[in-house]
């Protein structure tokens, strides 16, 4: 009853949505006002969104390996993600033989569907909002490790109640730095198979000189299957499962769209501080940011040099390069879009307001002091920020530090045991040395330990730096790391065979890598109250924020749980530094195939295109997916609210029709995760008739058109 009675409550104020910025848990809508969705474009009901008994719009959605979005296309488990989303699993399932990255792939029938292995989809059941029970139990008196432990408490008991026996994962999550709590229920099926792909010169067209820029012109989409057990559960792989079978797969719409039409986006953002002081501001963009910058651009140039001396390296290392490529220009972004916005200021000016609500005396004894803590908290914290940010991208990058630390401390269990317990565990060793091992370079590998320790003795202060990173020779790591037990599969499996307990203690790489792992947990303790009081003050602040403005509808930082975003086709003011291929400013809300061919450089890694791509162009055989006016669209910008995770969403129109896949923002208006421009900030998305185009004529893959429904 209570179920219904929250539905109901939904689906009476999901009427007077307000179509602005925002990424909305479904449940939240009924908090805000103004303008009626209706008469903006949206023909379905709140039932048809979010329904918790029946099959909505909600069910085709899913949270794809933990970081991206994707959309359910057909009624046989099949899925459209972007190709940077399934980048790392097609990379993992390409050789220098047969290498998918390079030549694209496409499954001509359910057998040679290609597992992916380690990569999950998760469902969502259902949400609720527990804010009420568990705010019940807390007060500001509590200390830190008082208020974790009701908080932990009742996360457990939560998950107990609702997982049904193992039958479903349950997350709850904490909203507004901690003022209001959600659980989500979740089902995950982990038979996720590769169905197909373009090659990389159209999945990642532009590169990195396009990327977060508008034009665009990516065929930024790869297609997987969902399989699951004979009775439709999910399951482990196996070649007896068959395609799952959801609860509603997307429509697709071949209509086309214009300025101004309804769209909506619903996906999984992944992290926004929407309500970050401008204090924190500061620090992000004068030395976070600066420090991730630097220290991945570092890490790139090491991975580049290897990899273009060879295939197999630059394969093996595509997914990690392409994923710190893509931060880096993000965070460098970041920084120039929150200088050239005045991004600062517009914060300072809001805090002003908020003091001054702060200093009236029925609020100044909780909220009077709470930004003058913060700043204090921030000033605190700074240089330990920064050598966060150094070691961060260093144990991300420098896999010898990963391999010795939880190799070693495996390898050292086995050699204690007696020979009984060595033969147990053997296998196991083996699995982990293999796996560890697979696709690393070991000269880059020693080369990129040297960078980035060098670089981190460089730059972070030496109060807050690891004391065993500073006492390194950095010149002579590598040599240090070739000579270790870890240098190679080879020589572990040496150590594997024949254990010696003293040469593993003396191993110099294990003994660093310990040494700097023991420094960052002894470096978080260190600053472990001061990260409470933040914690503390940064809830405070935002309770008192939203107290000051009852007029104004609050959304949630994006936390990687389900949202909605609403907004419409629009253009994006012409830049004058961009090539836009003969693109007409009024028609600034689409890219088209002739811009995409006008950008080819034959051989040039970024813009290089298939000869196969250009003769189908140049037929100008397009047949029901040219648009009415007759181009070929590419890309085309919506103003959704998105971010970082809402990779691979479907945008739809008012009918829950598939438009295309959001999988990009602008440069323009990299500050979005701090702010949201209304005039700037844009999603680039890739055009639904791009998409099926490129499966059908390209890839020769029309049966999978076949499974899906087109509306025209």
């Amino acid at each position: 009853m209570k179920r219904i009675f929250l539905l109901l409550t939904f689906m009476l104020s999901f009427l007077q949505i307000k179509a602005d910025e925002g990424m909305w848990l479904l449940s939240m809508i009924k908090r805000l006002n103004g303008v009626d969705l209706q008469k903006e474009g949206l023909k379905l009901t709140a039932e048809e969104i979010y329904s918790i008994n029946n099959s909505s719009l909600k069910d085709a959605i899913v949270q794809f390996g933990g970081g991206c979005t994707a959309e359910m296309v057909s009624k046989e488990g099949l899925l459209f993600t972007n190709h940077h989303c399934g980048y790392g699993n097609i990379a993992a399932l390409s050789t220098p033989e047969n290498d998918h990255l390079t030549n694209g792939f496409w499954a001509m029938k359910r057998s040679e569907e290609l597992p992916a292995k380690g990569l999950s989809v998760r469902f969502l059941v259902r949400m609720d909002d527990v804010s009420k029970r568990i705010n019940a139990k807390l007060n500001n008196n509590m200390s830190a490790d008082e208020r974790r432990a009701v908080i932990d408490a009742e996360y457990k008991l939560i998950q107990l109640e609702n997982s049904e026996n193992g039958k479903y994962s349950v997350v709850v999550r904490d909203f507004f730095n901690g003022n209001e709590f959600y659980y989500f229920v979740y089902q995950d099926f982990k038979d996720v198979r590769l169905v197909g792909t373009p090659p990389n010169a159209l999945g990642k067209f532009g590169g990195d000189t396009d990327n977060w820029e508008w034009p665009r012109h990516t065929v930024d989409f790869s297609v997987f299957r969902v399989y699951a057990d004979a009775n439709g559960n999910p399951a482990e792989y196996s070649a007896s499962n068959v395609p799952m079978k959801p609860k509603h797969a997307l429509p697709i719409s071949l209509r086309g769209y214009k300025p101004g039409d309804f769209t909506m986006i619903i996906g999984f953002p992944g992290r926004t501080n929407r309500y970050l002081t401008s204090f924190g501001i500061e620090q992000m963009v004068n030395k976070d940011y600066p420090a991730w910058v630097e220290a991945s651009k570092m890490a790139m140039d090491v991975m580049k040099k290897y990899m273009d001396k060879d295939q197999a390296t630059k394969i093996d290392y595509a997914s990690q390069y392409a994923g710190v490529a893509n931060y880096w220009k993000n965070r460098q972004g970041t920084i120039d879009a929150v200088m050239k916005n005045g991004t600062i200021t517009q914060k300072q000016n809001l805090e002003a307001k908020f003091q001054t609500w702060a200093l009236l005396p029925e609020n100044e004894d909780m909220y009077g002091s709470v930004l003058q803590e913060l700043k204090s908290n921030y000033s605190q914290i700074s240089d330990r920020n920064v050598e966060k940010n150094y070691a961060a991208q260093l144990q991300r990058n420098a896999k010898y530090i990963t391999i010795a630390y939880q190799l070693g401390s495996l390898l050292k269990t086995y050699a204690d045991q007696d020979e009984a317990g060595k033969a147990a565990m053997k296998d196991k060793v083996t699995a982990a040395i293999d796996r560890m091992y697979n696709g690393v370079n070991v000269k880059l590998e020693g080369e990129m330990l040297n960078s980035m320790v060098n670089l981190y003795q460089q730059r972070v202060n030496k109060a807050t730096a690891s004391p065993t990173l500073l006492a390194a020779d950095a010149k002579n790591l590598s040599t240090m790391a070739f000579a270790s037990i870890f240098a190679t599969k080879e020589s572990a499996m040496n150590f594997l065979n024949n254990p010696n307990r003293l040469k593993i203690d003396a191993d110099p790489l294990m003994k660093m890598a310990n040494g700097f792992i023991d420094d960052q947990k002894l470096n978080n303790e260190k600053y472990s109250k001061i990260d409470d009081a933040f914690a503390k003050n940064s809830r405070i602040f935002l309770d008192g924020l939203r107290k000051s403005q009852p007029e104004t509808s609050f959304y949630p930082d994006a936390n990687s749980t389900m949202r909605m975003t609403t907004g419409k086709v629009t253009t994006l003011p012409e830049r004058t530094d961009r090539n836009y291929a003969g693109i007409k400013e009024k028609d600034n809300y689409y890219t088209e195939i002739n811009g995409m061919v006008a950008k080819y450089k034959k051989g040039d890694e970024e813009f290089d295109l298939p000869q196969r791509f250009l003769d189908l162009v140049k037929k100008k055989d397009f047949g029901r997916y040219k648009d009415k006016k007759g181009f070929m669209p590419v890309n085309f910008l919506s103003d959704n609210d998105i971010t970082g995770g809402n990779s691979g969403s479907p945008i739809m129109d008012g009918e829950g029709r598939l438009l295309g896949l959001a999988f990009d923002g602008n440069s323009e208006a990299l500050s979005g995760d701090i702010i949201f421009d209304k005039e700037m900030q844009k999603t680039i998305n890739v055009d639904i008739r791009m998409v099926l185009w490129t499966i059908e004529k390209y890839g020769k893959a029309g049966h999978l058109i076949s499974e899906m429904v087109l509306v025209k």
